[in-house]
């Protein structure tokens, strides 16, 4: 089976290709914005094309020259100030060019795996199943939960998978994150003041990537729920990770989201209900610890 990831430059897009040459027989092809930045060099399993998905006669000629059988969707926009701030670059990465996919998609019918977001619920209250009322607070939300209703209208078979608040080491490149931020600041000494009042269920991104195999290779349909079990605020997991490297945890102040100004308002307790990926799928993640370990940061 021919696979096409999107966002190949990417945290996920990184992590996911990786998996899929190493534990899978599948050709794969891989796009991403400009050139490619991964730490491994094509392949006869793997190739990169940079495409521009906010482009649909781009996106068109492309998918009808390789004809990929599968379509992992990764590639958006998740800054979520930035997409406050640039509703329309957000909505042309996030639902336009998921649109244009689609349609891509349906004319060589392949089938379509989009990733979304736990930021199409309002965090009122969490944790979510995959049957809960959708309501976003934040025009990031409100992008990916338009190309959510896009995806669900495809004639094809999809599937959906959300997760939330995904942390791990970048393959390649640099992307600042959670973990990499705590480690950095106290090391160097710094106070930091670290949300205590949101609160999610972080998933370590080869996790992440090993739920979507799972579900590809199990033809899985419809909307699934994939991230971790532990439900933790920002503060909590500062505090572990400090913890885990022998850091100054006193340096860390316990703040709320008031004193904060953002362009984008955040839920307050999202974090998802995973019984159905753990039961259907076989999906069984690492608890956040065991992620750090993984990570194996260095002070």
């Amino acid at each position: 089976m021919k696979i096409l990831v999107t966002g190949a430059n990417g945290l996920l897009g990184q992590h996911m290709l990786k998996l899929l040459i190493e534990t899978t027989a599948h050709e794969v092809i891989a796009t991403g914005r400009g050139v490619c930045r991964l730490p491994f060099s094509s392949s006869d399993k793997f190739q990169y094309f940079p495409l521009d998905i906010t482009n649909g006669m781009e996106v068109t000629a492309f998918m009808g020259l390789h004809q990929p059988g599968i379509i992992i969707h990764t590639a958006a926009i998740t800054q979520v100030d930035d997409c406050e701030t640039d509703p329309v670059a957000c909505w042309n990465t996030n639902v336009t060019a998921t649109r244009f996919l689609i349609n891509a998609a349906e004319a060589i019918h392949a089938r379509f795996m989009y990733i979304s977001t736990d930021f199409v619920f309002d965090g009122m209250n969490g944790p979510y199943a995959e049957t809960a009322v959708p309501g976003p607070v934040n025009y990031y939300g409100c992008s990916k939960l338009a190309a959510e209703k896009s995806v669900m209208e495809f004639e094809l078979r999809w599937c959906i998978i959300r997760t939330v608040l995904v942390y791990g080491n970048i393959l390649t490149g640099n992307r600042n994150n959670i973990i990499s931020w705590v480690q950095k600041s106290l090391t160097e000494g710094k106070k930091i003041q670290v949300v205590s009042d949101q609160w999610r269920t972080p998933t370590y991104v080869e996790d992440l990537a090993m739920g979507i195999l799972l579900a590809l290779e199990k033809n899985a349909t419809g909307i699934y729920h994939i991230s971790g079990q532990e439900m933790l605020s920002p503060y909590d997991m500062a505090i572990t990770t400090a913890e885990f490297l022998g850091l100054e945890k006193s340096l860390i102040e316990k703040v709320d989201a008031t004193l904060f100004t953002q362009p984008a308002k955040r839920p307050g307790k999202t974090g998802f209900i995973i019984e159905k990926a753990k039961q259907e799928l076989g999906f069984n993640p690492l608890g956040f610890k065991d992620g750090l370990k993984k990570m194996a940061p260095g002070p």
